[in-house]
C-alpha cells in the first residue's frame, strides 16, 4: 500500500499536481507543454498512479462547445455509465469508449483468435425529464460476467462465445482454453459488433497514440471521452425538444407480448440509484466474502 500517487486538479488553464507522499506540489499548463512537463514530473519522482479531477473538459465544453479527451494508458475506468451524469446533470451530451490493448479475448467476426476486448462506449443523452444512459459493449458478453459464470459453475443461456476450434458454445470455461466472446450480434449478425469494436479502438488508443502495436502489459485501458454543449450547436430548447419527442414516443409505444411497457436505457439504473442513495448498497452476492481475505491482509475492519 506504498504505491507513490500523484493527484491533478483540472482547471482551465492549469494543472495542479500534488504528490502526498514527499509533499510535492507543482502547477503546470494546461496545453502541450504542460502536459509533457507534467509527465516528467511524475516520472522524476517515480509515481505509479495519477489521478485526476477531470471537470476541466466540462469547463471547456462551456467555453468552445465541446471538448474531446483521449486517455493513453489509463488504468481500469469501471463501468462507464456512472460518468454520464456528470455531463448530463449540467445539460451537455457525452459519449465514453474505453479499451484495454493488453487483452485479447474478443475474435474479429468470421475468426476465432482473440485480438481486441468488448470495448464498451456509453452516451448521455439530456431530456426534460432523467437523461438517457446508454451502456453497451462491442462483444455480446463481456470477461467479468464469465468469470462470474465460472465461479458459480453456471453456463450462459445461449452460445454467445466460440471454442479454441471455431466452434458455438455456452460454456464460459472456453475462454480459458483459448476460446473468444462473440461480437454484439453473434453468429447471425456478428459484423455489426466488430464495425462498433474497430471504431473504438481507433477512438481510443488510435487517437491517444498508444495501445496494442506497443504491446503493453499489465492491467491497462485506452479512454476517449467527448461532450458536447447543445447551446452551441441548434441550441439547448431546441435539442430538449427533439429528445423529449423520442421519449415519449418509445415510452408510448405498444409493447409486444410478455413486455409490460418500453423502457429506455438507463431507466432501471437510475431508479436503483436513488434507492441505494436512501437505503444503502446492496451488494451482488459473493462480493463481500470475495473481499475477507483482502480485508484481512490489509487489516481493514469490515462493515
Amino acid at each position: 500500500m506504498n504505491r507513490v500517487l500523484c493527484g491533478v486538479d483540472v482547471s482551465k488553464d492549469w494543472l495542479d499536481a500534488y504528490i502526498r507522499s514527499v509533499g510535492m506540489f507543482q502547477r503546470f499548463g494546461n496545453d502541450a507543454v504542460g502536459f509533457g512537463a507534467l509527465a516528467d514530473f511524475c516520472r522524476a519522482h517515480g509515481v505509479e498512479l495519477v489521478v485526476m479531477e477531470a471537470s476541466g473538459g466540462y469547463e471547456r465544453t462551456a467555453q468552445y462547445g465541446t471538448a474531446t479527451i483521449s486517455i493513453a494508458d489509463s488504468h481500469h475506468i469501471g463501468c462507464l455509465a456512472a460518468y454520464l451524469t456528470i455531463a448530463t446533470d449540467r445539460g451537455y451530451m457525452v459519449s465514453i469508449a474505453s479499451s484495454s490493448p493488453s487483452g485479447a479475448q474478443v475474435a474479429p467476426y468470421g475468426g476465432r483468435k482473440g485480438v481486441y476486448t468488448p470495448n464498451p462506449v456509453a452516451h448521455g443523452i439530456p431530456t426534460p425529464g432523467d437523461p438517457i444512459l446508454i451502456d453497451i459493449s462491442a462483444s455480446i458478453t463481456t470477461v467479468n460476467m464469465a468469470q462470474r459464470l465460472i465461479r458459480e459453475g453456471r453456463q450462459y443461456d445461449h452460445e454467445w462465445l466460440l471454442d479454441k476450434n471455431g466452434n458455438p458454445s455456452r460454456d464460459p470455461r472456453v475462454l480459458e482454453r483459448g476460446g473468444t466472446l462473440l461480437p454484439t450480434g453473434g453468429l447471425d449478425h456478428g459484423q455489426k459488433g466488430y464495425g462498433m469494436a474497430l471504431h473504438v479502438e481507433a477512438f481510443t488508443q488510435g487517437l491517444a497514440g498508444y495501445g496494442r502495436a506497443d504491446a503493453p502489459k499489465g492491467t491497462n485501458a485506452a479512454v476517449t471521452v467527448q461532450v458536447f454543449d447543445p447551446e452551441a450547436f441548434g441550441g439547448r430548447a431546441a435539442f430538449l425538444r427533439q429528445t423529449g419527442w423520442l421519449v415519449d414516443a418509445c415510452r408510448e409505444t405498444p409493447p409486444r407480448p410478455g413486455v409490460e411497457r418500453v423502457r429506455l436505457p438507463g431507466e432501471n439504473g437510475l431508479a436503483r440509484k436513488r434507492k441505494a442513495v436512501e437505503e444503502g448498497v446492496s451488494l451482488f452476492p459473493g462480493i463481500m466474502q470475495s473481499l475477507i481475505p483482502h480485508a484481512e491482509r490489509l487489516q481493514v475492519a469490515l462493515p
